[in-house]
């Protein structure tokens, strides 16, 4: 089977994603035959994923986030006026995607939460069965634990979303934990996607906590959490860093942000603070390591991951850096969280390739559903 993925290149949770799913069609005999990734004009295709895939990388121009430079708050109306603006490069960016699938011959589209590939199938409908993949679809799955009173930014979230898997076969949900199908919306929940890299590797106790953030504006909030507890040692690694690594004090380090060296400090930590992002905060459970969760400001969809984070146990949720609390939960932390999480990503190799198999076969007797009843659908949740 031949395999196109297309994958939102906003942090590194997809792109990672992508690599861990090519190592498993790898491994059973598939063929990845390249990567259509999202790109702005400040964000090219990050180096850790262009040396480790395989296949050709291909920069795709896509609507990317917009956050602001001094609180790093996420500002949802400036992402969309400038989506707005740029809107003639995604016009021409969806034609790319078009061509590059006539040039590969894929036999599926794997979308990783990239918007123009629902706005590609909805407007110009390749012949290509796609499948999308992304923690995000859990927002369809009724058991998906939503803040409240935040009925704008919840149908924002769902409406970007449902966007983005317009066409799709099939939608793959990743899940902390097992949840039940939904055959109606076409949602299966399968297993988070992680790296070989990080599953092979045994944890050990560690003494220190392991920060990480890919947003610069967010340093500041660490360095304040560190000022009010020097006592605990601090790795941190941050998109801002000069140096591989750099001695600040007796207690903190800062680290540029690098895959191995990161999952290193994983693998040897104590705790970790990040941001809610799904992918970081996965790969902290599999090696049994409690996480502090500090949402964004303005950030709907970590605020939702940092909420089924803490429903399944992998730690808990904060509205800012503050490592008195996550000293506080340590002895509260349930290491069976972390086993029975192993367990469930270990039928993730079978579910995914049953997933290929389910789209490549010829089309079942259910008609797609037509972008006007998928609307209406969206409307009513």
């Amino acid at each position: 089977m031949r395999i196109l993925f297309l994958v939102q290149g906003e942090g590194r949770g997809h792109l990672t994603q992508a690599l861990s799913l090519a190592q498993i069609v790898g491994t059973a005999g598939h063929e990845v035959v390249g990567a259509l990734v999202g790109v702005t004009s400040r964000r090219a295709v990050p180096a850790f994923f262009s040396e480790a895939f395989s296949g050709p990388v291909i920069p795709l121009p896509s609507p990317g986030l917009v956050y602001d430079a001094q609180t790093n708050a996420l500002q949802p109306f400036k992402t969309t006026l400038k989506a707005l603006f740029d809107v003639r490069t995604y016009f021409k960016s969806m034609r790319q995607v078009v061509d590059t699938i006539e040039s590969l011959q894929p036999d599926v589209v794997v979308n990783f939460y990239e918007l123009l590939g629902g706005l590609t199938y909805a407007l110009h409908r390749p012949s290509v069965p796609m499948i999308c993949v992304a923690h995000q679809y859990l927002a369809f799955h009724p058991c998906f634990p939503f803040p409240t009173g935040s009925a704008l930014d919840r149908l924002l979230f769902k409406w970007n979303t449902w966007v983005t898997a317009v066409g799709a076969r099939e939608v793959l949900a990743l899940s902390f934990d097992p949840q039940p199908d939904v055959p109606d919306s076409r949602l299966r929940v399968v297993p988070p996607l992680l790296r070989r890299e990080l599953t092979e590797r045994q944890p050990t106790a560690g003494q220190y906590v392991l920060a990480y953030t890919t947003q610069p504006g967010l340093v500041k909030q660490i360095r304040q959490a560190h000022q009010n507890r020097p006592d605990v040692p601090l790795r941190c690694f941050h998109a801002g860093a000069k140096a591989p690594e750099e001695v600040i004090d007796d207690t903190l380090t800062d680290y540029a942000i690098d895959g191995q060296r990161f999952l290193d400090a994983m693998q040897h930590c104590g705790a970790v603070v990040t941001t809610a992002g799904f992918e970081s905060v996965c790969e902290a459970l599999y090696l049994g390591k409690p996480v502090l969760m500090i949402p964004q400001p303005n950030h709907y969809e970590q605020s939702c991951n940092a909420l089924d984070g803490q429903r399944v146990g992998v730690g808990i949720a904060a509205p800012t850096f503050d490592l008195t609390r996550l000293v506080d939960y340590l002895p509260l932390y349930e290491p069976a969280v972390s086993e029975r999480f192993r367990q469930w990503h270990a039928r993730g190799y079978y579910l995914f390739l049953a997933a290929l198999n389910r789209a490549h076969a010829p089309k079942g007797s259910k008609p797609m559903r037509s972008l006007r009843s998928r609307l209406g659908r969206l409307q009513r949740l």
